[in-house]
């Protein structure tokens, strides 16, 4: 099996970005900004101009998410971030708002918010491997916690619908239920201010990875 890196998405990775989710009908139309963007801005939106938007938030970073190789290919993605960044996911009634309202607007707090794995590299275990290596990077780049709001019935779910992340890879994972809202849609936490695990060998493998020459942003 080919060894898997994982990088965070940056410009100079944007084309492989692209070329992921346009493998995908669903992440064509998406762009993964539907918690990023404002629900008045989000209901006009076409996938063009979800595109043009993702375009924006990588070129202006910091990253919004990781994303997996096998070699020079893109084939999953993670997206995590601090809630501030994601405002559509904290809010409202959601299943995955935050537990506290200033958990919304506060900087340490993450969200593992959304999964893509490409249709030849499922079942193979990359949303573990994702999920252990974002962690790390939030763990990196200051979280104290890191929380998401996965599907608790994944057997009943589409492939689609599962872009959440099934719950038993965040249990795996030591996240813990803090509350659940809505049946089957748990929010989970974990706490990165104990003493954790070293870093995954793909985030550390990355991290050794010499930056590339930027492609710049095609939209």
């Amino acid at each position: 099996m080919t060894a898997l890196a994982i990088h965070p998405l940056t410009s100079d990775r944007w084309d492989d970005f692209v070329a992921l989710f346009e493998t995908d009908s669903i992440c064509k139309m998406c762009w993964c900004v539907h918690h990023r963007l404002p629900a008045a801005i989000r209901r006009e939106a076409d996938p063009k101009s979800r595109k043009t938007a993702m375009a924006k938030i990588v070129k202006n970073g910091p990253p919004p998410g990781l994303l997996a190789y096998k070699g020079d290919e893109a084939v999953g993605w993670l997206a995590i971030a601090p809630r501030p960044a994601t405002p559509d996911w904290n809010e409202g009634r959601k299943a995955s708002a935050a537990e506290l309202p200033e958990h919304g607007a506060d900087e340490s707090v993450w969200g593992a918010s959304c999964f893509f794995i490409r249709k030849n590299a499922r079942g193979e275990g990359l949303s573990a491997t994702l999920l252990e290596a974002g962690t790390a990077y939030a763990k990196s780049h200051g979280a104290k916690t890191v929380e998401a709001c996965p599907m608790a019935h994944d057997e009943k779910r589409s492939t689609t619908g599962m872009f959440v992340g099934p719950k038993r890879v965040f249990d795996r994972a030591g996240f813990k239920t803090v509350i659940e809202r809505k049946p089957g849609r748990p929010l989970m936490r974990l706490s990165l201010t104990a003493s954790t695990k070293e870093k995954p060998a793909a985030v550390t493998r990355a991290a050794k990875t010499k930056a590339r020459a930027p492609k710049g942003l095609k939209t």
